[in-house]
């Protein structure tokens, strides 16, 4: 759905040592000492909480377009009854001379496939006119789903989500930082948020693609707030921060920054679909994580252990997920 235009400084990612000393903290990235190596370095800026958005640090949708484009394109007819595009907006975001640009278009959402799932047959058949890709990767989107909720029933007593791994890492934010804090940006629409979607998008890209990931963020988008899309909103939707569309605008943005972080992750464990996920490799892909948001947000971390019991529990999950997904899905 959206295109990227930058070589991101997420490489960073890349460069740091996944093998921590257990229990030391991942110590607040300097842009510039970490990217000594690197082409992208030789900017004579230091960079500092760039790159992911806290919803927390905007009050209004015109702050937040003060440091973001916004287009919103409306449906171009050719003729009667033929439409060349589709009506969307398109986000344009500068951070640091490296450009991200989100599009969100007309399509499916949320709602069409609850339709689709209680309805009946027409629904169905609904649904895979609209989005054959749905379709397709139904098994693929069924995994994504089952990783994304707690189902302690299926998994086990402890059965974690994405959502428990993003909160784990706002409780890893080390004592000194989290002292210094504002009590607003550790609330649920904080940095939970926002560590929230970067996650969930970059385990998703890495498993499976970065346009699978792109289309299950869209369908959520357009379930939130099909308004995004014409920027059309009513004066309670403006006022309202933590739903309305500041909110879902600044998801977009950094939805895009963990599919691009979960590609190079991607390359740098060689991980695809079918990889085992031993608890060593989760631990260290999300201290990687972690090392972006230290780079993002200029604050340090507790590390992820092999040892531990979120660890153990999400990547035993992941396995007999991505290996039985259809066994599951009769049982569910």
């Amino acid at each position: 759905m959206r295109k990227l235009f930058f070589i991101v400084p997420l490489i960073v990612v890349a460069l740091v040592d996944c093998n921590q000393p257990q229990g030391d903290i991942i110590i607040k990235t300097d842009y510039n000492s970490v990217m000594a190596d690197n082409e992208l370095a030789r900017r004579p800026e230091k960079i500092v909480g760039h790159g992911a958005l806290l919803l927390t640090n905007f009050k209004s949708l015109e702050e937040l377009k003060s440091i973001i484009q916004f287009k919103y394109v409306k449906a171009d007819s050719l003729s009667a009854g033929a439409m060349s595009k589709k009506p969307k907006v398109r986000l344009t975001y500068n951070s640091s001379g490296y450009e991200v640009t989100s599009i969100l278009r007309t399509g499916v959402s949320e709602a069409d496939f609850l339709k689709a799932r209680d309805g009946n047959l027409w629904d169905k058949v609904t649904l895979m006119i609209h989005s054959p890709y749905a379709v397709v990767n139904r098994n693929n989107l069924k995994c994504i789903e089952f990783l994304g909720r707690k189902r302690p029933w299926m998994f086990g007593k402890g059965d974690a989500a994405f959502y428990d791994l993003a909160e784990t890492m706002v409780y890893h934010i080390s004592e000194e930082d989290m002292m210094l804090i504002p009590a607003e940006d550790l609330s649920e629409k904080g940095y939970l948020n926002t560590f929230n979607h970067i996650l969930a998008q970059a385990f998703m890209t890495s498993i499976f693609s970065e346009r699978l990931a792109d289309f299950v963020a869209d369908v959520h988008e357009r379930h939130n707030m099909p308004e995004l899309i014409s920027g059309i909103f009513t004066e309670e939707q403006l006022n309202d921060m933590e739903k309305g569309p500041v909110d879902n605008y600044i998801d977009m943005i950094n939805n895009e920054w963990g599919q691009e972080l979960g590609r190079l992750l991607r390359m740098k464990y060689a991980i695809c679909r079918n990889t085992y996920w031993t608890p060593g490799l989760l631990a260290d892909y999300l201290n990687d994580i972690q090392s972006y948001h230290s780079w993002a947000f200029q604050i340090g971390f507790v590390p992820f252990k092999a040892t531990d019991d979120i660890v153990i529990q999400f990547a035993k999950k992941i396995n007999t997920v991505l290996k039985k997904v259809p066994e599951l899905q009769r049982s569910y």
